[in-house]
């Protein structure tokens, strides 16, 4: 059965699927031509004569307007943007595709020499979700200089919900100065997240970004396969409203009868914070093709990494640190940096290893026996000015559009191209060294420069253009990813891109993300809820070492978000041959007896409770506004709940809780709460910092 309802000019058609169409009427010789409004059960895009557009959220059967109407699509067309296009009409068909089915309307308008089509397609397996696409044609007689492209400018009020925090907001751009992936706005704001290059050596990023209100959020990304140069600004401009848009630059001219064809893009509504959002565009790519991998063998196993020592260790260092590895409870050991001659060559350090690949194997050895996983450190795609390869192999090099090296900082080395098929085969070839010759069960990829590459204009590389090198750049893990598996199934592959917003074109080629040296206890979280929304709750999410975090001893973050703990202590406390470290302040790193018995507590808690098997419902806490801060991780029949804060008395809410009972506990402290009823459960408590519950199923 089909409802009906009349508005002035246009018939509204809402059908048992959830889709709303809407379609011109004309009567008689001075009837208006009238934009329509089209959406999908939870979303409508509501068009005007000018083809402007705003954002209706119909979630839940409550009608929101997320924001005024706004030129959501333009092109800058010597040197001006194009906003207004004369409505001219429009139509709608049924779709289907890898997506599934759907509706698709298509909508025309022009302005001067331009000519506007804009597709808006509404999927049924995507409630929330409508996909554009913008084909701009130059109808006039001249040519015309096009500078870029605008699509899905939406601004969101801040509605009737008063907060003192207005909006919180996803940011996808990469920057040297590491800044937080989740921060509230406050006027002034803006941030650009480009998605090229920020600096020399950091740039990419996941192409979604989202704010949100109290009742409302709105998210903008694209859904192309490949990494796209793109920026995708948010801003606050007034106390009243936030803005977010994705744009792109160009450079081009189209010729009388030439078209210009944009991204597919997307916007979503949702309530709650962004998890939603980046869950359901996980999903979408998953549909279009993107196969994630398996967790690697262990993988839940918490880590102790060598990096403690720095770069100077000495072998019998780490094997003199087993027991007390073995004692505390860890699963793995990682050598870190250090290991090798230079970046580039990665031959054994003869100063360490003067067997080559025989001690190397030996320390394997050592560590298998103890009964750890072994994991090699290795910063792939980067090359020593001195090293053996670039002497041997200089038209490897990346070249940028300036014709020079681009240098990656923290190793003083230099980009070679992932796009060129010798370096790709190249570190294949290394890939099965590390792992046939020297035995190891995993890899930690590490280095900033690894989330994304700059264009290679390098002559010698033919590339088909310069963004060979930054859409290649996942096929090159994928390729390291396939040896590695070819020879030993089920390995670890932990890509550490240090501290930028991870690009999700390379996810599918690793299985293990991580913190990524978090400058926060707050990275720790908002990090571990947005890699688990994007890499779902089948792959580990690593919350890198603790003494990175507040105070060097907070594993309740990560145990509360579901993650797999890991150390950089060092072992014993009296090692005289332990060099400083490389942030000058060893004493943090020295694993004292207090420490120890910290260490001891919280391995044996998290092998207890072992959240990461877990399902993390990042659906039921809103990051940004539920105080206190709330996570939970459903785990067979039972719930588990971590709640942050500097310090609180007052109530807490237990959401997602089955209609049965639950005795609530303190699995810190061993200590019981008393027994709610589900759904939901609001108990009185005070805490400092961190509170971890266990809500467990009573008959």
């Amino acid at each position: 059965m089909r409802t009906f309802r009349y508005f002035p000019f246009g018939l509204y058609i809402f059908s048992p699927l959830g889709f709303l169409f809407a379609f011109v009427i004309t009567t008689g010789a001075n009837a208006r031509v009238t934009a329509p409004e089209f959406g999908n059960r939870d979303i409508s895009m509501v068009f005007d004569a000018n083809m402007h557009a705003g954002i209706v959220s119909r979630i839940g059967g409550h009608e929101i307007s997320v924001g005024p109407k706004s030129a959501s699509e333009t092109i800058t067309v010597d040197g001006k943007s194009v906003e207004d296009f004369a409505f001219i009409g429009s139509e709608t068909a049924r779709v289907s595709d890898v997506r599934g089915s759907g509706s698709r309307l298509t909508i025309r308008g022009r302005s001067g020499a331009v000519e506007k089509t804009e597709t808006v397609d509404a999927f049924e397996n995507f409630p929330s979700m409508l996909f554009v696409s913008v084909s701009y044609k130059n109808i006039g007689r001249n040519s015309i200089a096009v500078q870029g492209w605008t699509s899905q400018a939406f601004a969101i009020s801040a509605g009737s919900v008063h907060s003192t925090v207005p909006f919180w907001s996803l940011q996808s751009g990469s920057y040297e100065s590491r800044p937080d992936w989740v921060v509230p706005l406050k006027v002034g704001f803006r941030r650009d997240n480009y998605l090229g290059m920020n600096a020399d050596d950091y740039g990419g990023g996941t192409p979604v970004i989202d704010v949100w209100r109290p009742d409302a959020g709105i998210a903008v990304g694209h859904d192309e396969l490949t990494p796209e140069i793109v920026s995708e600004p948010i801003t606050m401009p007034s106390a009243d409203e936030a803005t977010l848009a994705i744009k792109c630059q160009l450079n081009r001219s189209l010729k009388p009868g030439e078209s210009l064809k944009t991204l597919e893009t997307f916007v979503a509504v949702h309530t709650g914070d962004y998890f939603r959002t980046l869950r359901e565009y996980r999903r979408l790519m998953i549909a279009k093709g993107v196969k994630f991998e398996n967790p690697g063998s262990d993988s839940y196993d918490p880590i102790w990494c060598a990096w403690g020592f720095g770069r100077n260790f000495q072998p019998e260092q780490i094997v003199n640190a087993l027991p007390e590895a073995k004692k505390l409870g860890f699963g793995w050991v990682t050598v870190d940096d250090g290991w090798q001659t230079n970046e580039g060559d990665w031959q054994p350090n003869p100063k360490k290893f003067p067997r080559g690949d025989a001690d190397v194997r030996a320390l394997v050895d050592k560590i298998h026996a103890s009964g750890f996983k072994a994991q090699l450190w290795w910063a792939p795609l980067s090359a020593s000015p001195g090293s053996g390869l670039l002497h041997e192999h200089p038209d490897w090099l990346l070249l940028d559009a300036s014709n020079q090296k681009r240098k990656i900082s923290w190793w003083n080395a230099f980009y070679l191209c992932p796009a060129v098929p010798a370096v790709v085969r190249y570190h294949q070839a290394l890939a099965e060294r590390i792992f046939k010759v020297w035995g190891f069960d995993g890899l930690k990829l590490d280095g900033q420069f690894l989330n994304a590459v700059p264009r290679c204009t390098n002559p010698v590389h033919h590339h088909h253009n310069s963004l060979d090198s930054v859409q290649e750049l996942p096929y090159f893990f994928r390729a390291i990813s396939e040896a590695a598996h070819a020879i030993k199934p089920g390995a670890q592959i932990e890509l550490c891109p240090c501290g930028t917003a991870y690009s999700f074109f390379s996810m599918p080629y690793y299985n293990m993300s991580v913190a990524s040296d978090p400058e926060s206890s707050w990275q720790v979280r908002s990090k571990g809820k947005t890699l688990k929304a994007l890499m779902g709750d089948k792959l580990p999410y690593f919350g890198d070492h603790v003494e990175l975090s507040d105070g060097g001893t907070d594993f309740a973050s990560t145990v509360g978000v579901g993650g797999v703990i890991g150390t950089e202590y060092r072992w014993p406390p009296n090692d005289a041959k332990a060099a400083p470290s490389s942030d000058g302040n060893s004493a943090k790193l020295i694993l004292t007896p207090d420490k120890e018995a910290i260490w001891r507590k919280w391995v044996k808690i998290y092998r207890e409770q072992m959240l990461p098997k877990g399902e993390y419902r990042g659906d039921l806490y809103d990051i940004g506004f539920d105080k206190p801060e709330a996570h939970c991780v459903e785990k067979g029949q039972n719930f588990y709940y971590a709640f942050f804060a500097p310090e609180w008395k007052g109530t807490i809410s237990l959401r997602g809780l089955k209609e049965r009972h639950y005795e609530v506990v303190d699995y810190v402290n061993g200590r019981s709460l008393g027994v709610v009823q589900g759904p939901t459960a609001v108990l009185p408590v005070a805490f400092t910092h961190s509170l971890l519950l266990e809500a467990v199923a009573r008959n």
